[in-house]
């Protein structure tokens, strides 16, 4: 089960994210809010591989929820519950969509897009192609890094020259970009990018037990909120 986020594929993953935004309007008291970010806290731990990325979306969803809390009691009669539960929305709203996020394959959200959703070929296949190179970030500052290091060149702890050597740094991350993005370009236009009618896939979009047992879990964590707000009306 600790693969399962792994294996579904990503439509499913986005429907998590989807569904826990529309659930949140729905979370208006103190124990709704609790049941929510409960049961989601109970899924991720049995469903999710790692905690690690998970916990560093919860301190950043955390950090926002606590700034909603505070500015909620602050300027809404200091009511505690009344912030809490606006915190606790908050963290229901972004908490769930964001680990997801983490666990998406570009090239398999591009085949499932085209081929389930029905969108067009161009605008998914040049979507898919800019979110595999957004990812791939990370990677070329590390090498860039590394690189640098390696002819000694690195900042050393003086503030200005952290300063000087992340704007370097950033400069050269712009331009291995823009390479890449030519690159890309040149390879899509050999392929028939800009003039083709029909468009073949990687791979195809099926979907299995899995898949659909994951979008009903998506939609009754979604629901959970709205089902309890709707029997304490």
């Amino acid at each position: 089960m600790r693969a399962w986020v792994t294996r579904v594929n990503p439509l499913v993953l986005l429907a998590v994210g989807a569904c826990s935004l529309i659930g949140s309007f729905a979370i208006r008291s103190l124990p709704i809010a609790l049941t929510a970010v409960g049961a989601y806290a109970v899924a991720a731990l049995l469903l999710l591989p790692t905690w690690r990325y998970p916990l560093l979306c919860l301190a950043f969803s955390g950090f926002a929820a606590v700034t909603i809390v505070y500015s909620t009691w602050r300027l809404g009669g200091q009511d505690t519950e009344t912030a809490v539960v606006a915190g606790l929305r908050i963290l229901v709203l972004a908490w769930p969509g964001s680990v997801v996020v983490g666990f998406l394959d570009p090239g398999r959200l591009g085949d499932y897009a085209a081929q389930t959703l029905r969108l067009p070929a161009r605008p998914v296949a040049a979507f898919s192609a800019a979110l595999q190179r957004f990812a791939g970030f990370a990677q070329t500052w590390t090498d860039l890094e590394r690189t640098r290091r390696a002819r000694g060149v690195a900042p050393g702890r003086n503030p200005v020259a952290m300063t000087r050597y992340s704007g370097s740094m950033g400069f050269a991350l712009l331009a291995q970009a823009l390479r890449g993005a030519s690159s890309s370009s040149i390879a899509m236009d050999a392929r028939g990018f800009a003039s083709a009618r029909t468009r073949t896939w990687a791979e195809p979009a099926t979907w299995t037990r899995l898949d659909l047992a994951g979008l009903t879990l998506a939609a009754v964590l979604g629901a959970l909120p709205i089902v309890l707000y709707a029997l304490g009306s």
